[in-house]
């Protein structure tokens, strides 16, 4: 199946995304008359045609850069969009927003159709400054140094050149010492650049404490809660929740570390000890390179649904994964949206380990997310809040698990899976309360220096377990811990909403563990929504509820330990 383009009614066919070519369509819809409310709403899908060419434009430019950092081509076609046409759509796009909210027929608009859109313009108007277009180029440009750094590091391990997400097999090994070199390998590799992602990030966060101040904040992070269009709660909200995660998460933790260190018959966990099976058999393998994964995926999903099957199949048809990992690749996974085309690209490191499965599967919710919004009137619509977006992934890992014996030969491995599956979902929920919690602190405390954030950091991830290792003799490498985090140099603030969605993701499991077909047409249901509701009434109408109470966190804690028992 051919995936094309929508067709254009607005925008001309051909248009070559230059400034010159963009000018005349602004103009446009500037001086453009609206004299209905069918004009408006006209002018409204005029105006969305062209952002969804500029997004998608955008989103190619990202994903080619991305799976060849050390293309210079690549790195200079995105930074062309980020330096010269993105600063001077910024200013048109604000006054676009200004025609809209001034307009006598905005009010004749579906208030329930277009409240959720209304309300984020006219937050976007409250916060713009002109004077932060130059910032935000900056920004853009800078934050993709992170990429050029980390896409070149590789290791040597027993004679042989590895990137860092292949060398991490090794740590899984069921030689201690084994491990133990390898760990040590990629920590040392790490710590070669650590002055200079140490230098970059002052950079960053000193343009980013500007951009608030600019805009009337007293800190980035107040800024940032405003423009993530955080409506639904709080920094105080924040800090209860983890509180809630070290409260009711980190002893469940805790007691699973100790029967790990029992299981593997140590004086004390350390950090190469906690990936390893304590079933004393090697680490999984589900699958034996990127194409294997890619088809086992669309026979899962095809199993679950085949509309979901169809989607994904029809991805690999289109070229629209890059899953294996190599040097010069940038870290990491995401599934990247085409706005015109109404279809994904999944972009992963994989390694042919368990954890590639599940990010699979998880960029795999992301990509039906993308197909079932694909058709959604306005793009805007399709902007989903990322407490939204990450319940579409983060579900679909644990609702796949029923299928995962497409990856898996044997129940024995089945079993495993399952159970270390189960596993980081708890683990997720400290680790993202560490994320966020340092995140807080970096932005209210921005005039702090390197070796502050390095000892914060240490004091908030000692709270939620260090991971339960001990890194006696480590210090270097346990301080450093926070710059493998892409999120925080490139989409800063984005990861409480992993701990979010992942209490929805348990709570939409539950109910399908309960009634399959029912929770699926629920789940399925909200992601079509789009971003046409607010964030409770998604998350309502997946037959869940949006909640990170301490209350509901033990509630969702107890069922996923309880699921761990039965599995013994």
């Amino acid at each position: 199946m051919i995936i094309n383009k929508k067709p254009r009614t607005y925008i001309p066919r051909d248009l070559t995304i230059t400034w010159e070519s963009l000018e005349p369509l602004f103009t446009e819809l500037q001086n453009r008359e609206i004299n209905s409310v069918e004009e408006l709403e006209q002018w409204l899908k005029d105006r969305s045609e062209l952002e969804a060419a500029l997004e998608e434009d955008f989103a190619w430019r990202y994903i080619k850069m991305s799976c060849d950092t050390a293309n210079e081509e690549l790195v200079k076609n995105f930074q062309y969009f980020a330096e010269e046409i993105e600063p001077k759509i910024s200013p048109l796009s604000n006054a676009l927003n200004k025609k809209f909210v001034e307009s006598p027929f905005m009010d004749d608009l579906d208030k329930e159709k277009f409240f959720v859109y209304s309300r984020a313009i006219k937050k976007a108007l409250e916060i713009y400054r002109e004077e932060n277009i130059e910032l935000f180029t900056q920004l853009q440009v800078k934050q993709q140094k992170y990429q050029g750094i980390t896409g070149a590091m590789s290791v040597e391990i027993n004679g042989q050149e590895y990137t860092l997400e292949q060398a991490s097999v090794f740590i899984k090994d069921l030689n201690r010492e084994v491990r133990e070199n390898a760990w040590k390998t990629i920590q040392q590799r790490r710590l070669i650049d650590k002055d200079d992602l140490n230098i970059l990030f002052d950079e960053l966060i000193q343009l980013r404490n500007h951009v608030a101040l600019n805009a009337g904040f007293e800190n980035y992070r107040d800024y940032m809660f405003q423009a993530l269009g955080r409506f639904d709660y709080t920094p105080q909200d924040c800090y209860d929740f983890a509180n809630a995660i070290e409260k009711e998460i980190v002893p469940i933790l805790k007691e699973q570390a100790e029967k790990r260190r029992e299981a593997l018959g140590l004086e004390v966990l350390k950090p190469w000890d906690l990936e390893v099976s304590v079933s004393g058999k090697a680490a999984l393998k589900p699958f034996n390179n990127g194409e294997e994964l890619i088809d086992k995926s669309i026979a899962c999903f095809n199993a679950i649904d085949e509309k979901l099957g169809v989607k994904l199949a029809s991805m690999k048809a289109n070229n629209l994964f890059d899953v294996e990992s190599r040097k010069g690749k940038a870290p990491g996974g995401y599934n990247y949206p085409l706005a015109e085309t109404g279809a994904p690209f999944i972009f992963m490191n994989s390694a042919n380990s368990l954890r590639d499965l599940t990010t699979m599967v998880h960029e795999g919710g992301h990509a039906i997310h993308t197909f079932l919004t694909a058709n959604l009137e306005l793009n805007d619509f399709k902007h989903c809040p990322s407490e939204v977006a990450e319940l579409a992934s983060m579900s679909m890992e644990l609702i796949s698990m029923d299928k995962w014996d497409v990856y898996f030969d044997n129940e024995e491995d089945l079993i495993r899976a399952k159970r270390e599956q189960l596993a980081d979902v708890l683990k997720t929920l400290p680790w993202v309360a560490v994320i966020d919690q340092f995140q807080h602190w970096i932005y209210t405390n921005p005039d702090h220096t390197a070796a502050d954030r390095e000892e914060t950091f240490k004091q908030i991830f000692n709270r939620f377990g260090a991971g339960f290792a001990n890194w006696d003799d480590l210090q270097q490498q346990f301080g450093n811990g926070w710059q493998k985090q892409l999120h925080l140099f490139e989409v800063p603030f984005y990861y409480i909403e992993y701990a979010i969605a992942q209490l929805g993701a348990i709570a939409v499991w539950k109910n399908y563990k309960e009634n399959p077909g029912q929770a699926l047409d629920q789940y399925l249901a909200a992601l079509s929504l789009g971003y046409t509701k607010p964030i409770n009434e998604i998350y309502e109408t997946a037959g869940i509820k949006f909640d990170f109470s301490a209350d509901y966190v033990k509630e969702l804690a107890q069922f996923v330990k309880e699921e761990l028992e039965k599995l013994g």
